[in-house]
């Protein structure tokens, strides 16, 4: 066994190792994984969004071919198009990279599996598991789960692209995608027997004709061997071919894969990844079905801006800050409705204590609005609360790089949490900012509660008056300081005051230009480049006892004495100095001095198309550069790889990328940069050689020549928010993503110590959802053996829904707490679905009295839609196409059957209807009508469907009965057309 995995990780890391479309690094002409899946995800985004256009009335000129690019596309599809609008590209480009990040992990996590990659003829397997996929995509969109429903695309899309490149499909002439692979109520034919020969030797290493020409003649399916470790395949079968695959040199020699231009097949690579392309399009045109434009839109990461998400204390003392948070919350939502700046969804966490909780996350701003507004402040028992509870099932719930606002005046109780959420802080890069009232620093004064209908003091330390000392409070700057949002103390009376920063963090397109952290404080020079696509920029200082001055390009300054100057407005309240620059004569180096003694930080934001996100990646695998995400802290002192997406167009140019020591010494390390092309500014890996110690962060300094300033290109900068911490110790897990209601699953985890040395560490797994687990509370290395091994189990009540996402959490630490590190693992909980058939369609009736002026005039039609007996039942049904009016009512069939019944009525002018009918399970049926001119006469029609099982589109003949013959004369002739066409499309 020790053998074998010393083989698999020889394999993981010279060239020729994976066995795939090269995932990452084009390199000779070659397509990669990364290419397929952003060019159909483009793709079909665009034509969405080009639906949507047409829908209401906007124009969509944006080229639907390879030169689409996220920043064109991310503007085609808002609402306000122009050139100057700001748009939020990042979040759409970090939602591709996700994908093709899961993509590239298969061929390190199931390099081995032959159904991953459809080897050695395991077609069933390799559908199975595109199916099973495609069920956890389609549950998870549906809770909104977008996150894991992208990691799940990403595999699924793999296994899939694999198929063109390693079956003969491409081979037999076939220039379309194999849609049976997406459609599992469809048979797999024509597959070549377990002793059916399928190839001969090649010649001469030439092996363009390896393929037995009778496989080819009577369209069999078959794909290549391949083992790493033995020559053995059945007699006469192709292999896969490449230096490492063992059975290539076994007769017959040699292989068909297609992966790159030079493998035994690469003449036929390009046409393999066409049809990959458009085989992942299909597959994604069945998502957009299931889960509708608008939610296909947010899988996609098309948003115009972030979420607003509130985690709120709701215990007896916090009925002033309820207020104001339901103030500042209505006040967003009611003046960002209906613009590119409203809110994409809405998180509402309320902890109380000894509960916390319901999660609520809605897209529907009124929603939120009667949640947050049924809200009262009572109960709370002892003083400290479960605010780390609530802001755990926050961080878990918003997408990544939200911004989260906490509201609280008291300690948190569930202070062991602090580890597992500085953990998803760095995972997800969101930043918490939190409220505090009336703690020491900020308050004296005496609050009381009701209780009984008597009036009670809280009690509280040391004889003071409020809830929450200095000591207590440091917690939530700790993790604050560590997600690079701030911890803001204020009296209740001057919290009105402090929340303009949520008005400020809710706007789109939000970068950080710098942010630094002192504590303890000190005098000291900071300096920061604003460019020429910055606006409304902001600076936030917060601590007590300080001073500062802004000094600008120009070289003209304002004290912190000013609240109003030549540079802007300073607004303070309790540790808060919220800095408003001015929008002309800013572009330059600006400096601000700060002296405080205690503790302090610095923030400065504004809003930019120019900005960047970043994933720890790690490389695992030879010649096709392949990389996968790598979750938790950087090994101390060793290097690191980053995968850096860059926003801004191509006027924008990345000249270093840097690791900076948070403790202000001014340490940085800066990385090599290898440029991957990409989409909407770039893509760029970067090597360090050596990771800093302690903390760090990720800052990225660039030139952009836009068309003002041609002649001198303007320098940009931009931070990473999240604050980095290193460790020691590594904690690896991986398990299997889907777990049924009612199951438990085992994840076996690995803990070692880079340095090579034992020691014991206490172990933790906690989960988002309170699921019962196991798992040892510690395990012990012994030095020299490296590693030490474990298991957490997990079990998901028999209750929960289907798509239910959990975030697992498994951590280490060092005797003392001296050191930690952590393993992140999202799962799914999907209900086994067995339900594969579409929803039926059948016409009713349709009647027409179309004359020349069709304004005038309506058809209709009548339809109804059926799930089958042992279907799950009709779901949904959307108006993709059509400017008529939709009704739909449920009655009871004459076999007890469901049936849907639709009413669908429109002008003569809109001569087409599109119907998106999707049951319980995903399935979806579409159903298209389509109606021509005639006069002087209604006539009504009924038909059946009838659907072929074939690849192609299936053609749906009409049949008329009764009414008036379809055969008048020519004067009063009519020409009624109806057209339906139904299919069932596999989601990703």
């Amino acid at each position: 066994m020790q053998t074998s995995l010393l083989l698999m990780a020889l394999y993981l890391s010279i060239p020729g190792g994976t066995q795939a479309f090269k995932p990452l690094i084009s390199g000779g002409g070659s397509v990669t994984h990364r290419d397929i899946t952003q060019r159909a995800v483009l793709r079909k985004t665009a034509e969405v969004c080009r639906a949507l256009a047409i829908a209401q009335g906007r124009d969509f000129s944006l080229p639907i071919d390879d030169s689409l690019s996220i920043i064109k596309l991310q503007k085609a599809c808002s609402a306000d198009s122009s050139s100057s609008s700001l748009v939020s590209t990042i979040l759409f480009q970090s939602a591709i990279v996700k994908m093709y990040l899961s993509n590239a992990l298969v061929d390190m996590a199931f390099a081995l599996s032959k159904a991953h990659h459809f080897d050695g003829e395991t077609f069933q397997g390799g559908r199975a598991l595109i199916t099973a996929g495609v069920s956890e995509v389609k549950a998870s969109v549906k809770r909104g789960s977008f996150l894991l429903a992208r990691l799940a695309l990403g595999r699924v899309c793999h296994t899939l692209q694999d198929f063109y490149s390693h079956s003969n499909w491409v081979e037999m002439g076939n220039r379309q995608p194999y849609s049976t692979l997406i459609r599992p109520d469809l048979q797999l034919v024509n597959l070549a027997g377990p002793s059916t020969p399928t190839c001969r030797s090649c010649m001469g290493g030439n092996c363009t004709d390896n393929i037995l020409p009778e496989v080819l003649q009577q369209g069999l399916l078959t794909s290549g061997y391949f083992n790493l470790f033995s020559s053995n395949k059945p007699a006469g079968k192709c292999s896969h071919g490449g230096s490492f695959d063992r059975t290539s040199g076994r007769d017959p020699e040699g292989g068909i894969n297609k992966d790159d231009v030079g493998s035994s097949h690469g003449h036929l690579h390009h046409t393999a990844a066409d049809v990959a392309v458009n085989a992942t399009m299909e597959l994604l045109e069945d998502i957009r079905g299931a889960a509708g434009d608008k939610d296909f839109l947010r899988l996609m990461g098309i948003t115009q801006s972030s979420v607003l998400c509130f985690v709120i204390d709701t215990t007896g003392s916090m009925s002033d800050d309820i207020t104001e948070a339901k103030r500042v919350s209505f006040s967003i939502i009611d003046s960002k409705r209906g613009t590119q700046q409203e809110p994409s969804s809405y998180i509402l966490v309320p902890f109380n204590d000894p509960g916390f909780g319901p999660l609520i996350t809605t897209t529907n701003a009124d929603i939120f609005k009667q949640r947050i507004n049924a809200l009262t402040a009572s109960g709370g028992g002892d003083i400290p609360e479960l605010c780390l509870s609530g802001l755990q099932l926050a961080l878990t719930a918003a997408p990544p790089s939200s911004e989260i606002f906490v509201f609280t005046d008291a300690p948190a109780k569930d202070t062991a949490l602090k580890s597992t959420v500085t953990a998803l802080i760095e995972s997800t890069k969101s930043v918490v900012t939190f409220m505090l009232t009336d703690n020491l620093r900020s308050s004296r004064r005496r609050r009381r509660r009701s209780m009984g209908g008597a009036s009670a003091v809280w009690p509280s330390q040391g004889g003071a008056s409020n809830r929450m000392a200095q000591s207590d409070a440091q917690l939530y700057h700790d993790l604050a300081q560590a997600s690079g949002g701030q911890a803001i103390e204020v009296t209740k009376e001057d919290l009105h005051r402090a929340t303009s920063v949520i008005e400020d963090a809710s706007s789109a397109a939000q970068v950080t230009v710098l942010q630094e952290v002192r504590s303890p404080g000190k005098a000291e020079n900071f300096s920061f480049t604003v460019d020429e696509s910055m606006r409304n920029l902001n600076a936030y200082i917060t601590g007590g006892s300080l001073s500062f001055t802004l000094t600008s390009p120009s070289g003209v300054s304002q004290s912190n004495s000013e609240a109003s100057g030549p540079l802007g407005t300073i607004q303070t309240v309790g540790n808060l100095h919220r800095i408003s620059l001015t929008t002309h004569n800013n572009i330059g180096l600006w400096e601000i001095s700060l002296n405080s003694l205690e503790s302090y930080s610095l923030k400065v934001i504004g809003q930019s198309s120019v900005n960047f996100g970043y994933h720890f990646v790690e490389a695992f695998g030879g010649a096709h550069g392949d990389f996968g995400l790598k979750e938790g802290r950087p090994l101390t002192g060793d290097n690191i790889t980053l995968l850096v997406s860059v926003t801004g167009g191509d006027s924008v140019t990345v000249t270093a990328v840097a690791l900076v020591e948070a403790s202000g010494s001014g340490s940085e390390v800066n990385g090599t940069l290898q440029s991957l092309g990409g989409t909407g500014g770039g893509d760029f890996l970067v090597t360090v050689a050596r990771v800093p110690q302690g903390e760090f962060v990720v800052r990225l300094r660039g030139e952009s020549n836009s068309a003002t300033t041609k002649s001198s290109p303007s320098l940009f900068q931009r931070q990473a928010s999240t604050q980095i911490k290193t460790s020691s110790i590594s904690v690896t897990a991986q398990a299997d993503s889907i777990l049924e209601p009612g199951s438990t699953i085992s994840v076996p985890f690995t803990v070692a110590m880079a340095n090579g040395t034992g020691g014991a560490f206490t172990v933790r797994a906690t989960n988002n959802r309170g699921f019962t687990s196991s798992f040892p509370a510690s395990v012990s290395i012994v030095t020299g053996e490296g590693a030490a091994n474990g298991t957490v189990t997990l079990t998901a009540p028999s209750s929960t829904p289907s798509g239910t996402d959990v975030t697992l959490t498994i951590e280490a630490e060092s005797a003392g707490a001296a050191d930690l590190n952590y393993a992140i693992l999202r799962l799914s909980v999907v209900s086994k679905v067995t339900d594969f058939t579409p929803p039926q369609c059948g016409v009713v009736s349709v009647s027409s009295n179309c004359p020349a002026d069709c304004g005038a005039s309506y058809w209709q039609l009548s339809a109804n839609l059926t799930d089958g007996a042992n279907g799950t039942g009709i779901d949904r049904v959307t108006l993709r196409q059509g400017n008529g009016t939709l009704n739909t009512s449920t009655e009871v069939g004459t076999g007890g059957e469901n049936v849907t019944r639709i009413e669908y009525s429109a002008t003569c002018c809109s001569k087409k209807v599109e119907l998106v009918v999707v049951d319980r399970a995903g399935n979806v049926g579409v159903c298209l009508g389509s109606v021509k001119d005639s006069v002087g006469v209604v006539v009504s029609s009924t038909a059946q469907a009838s659907v072929t099982n074939t690849t192609a589109v299936p053609v749906v003949s009409t049949t008329s009965t009764g009414g008036s013959p379809l055969t008048l004369s020519l004067y009063l002739r009519i020409c009624v057309m109806l057209s339906l066409l139904l299919w069932n499309r596999v989601e990703l």
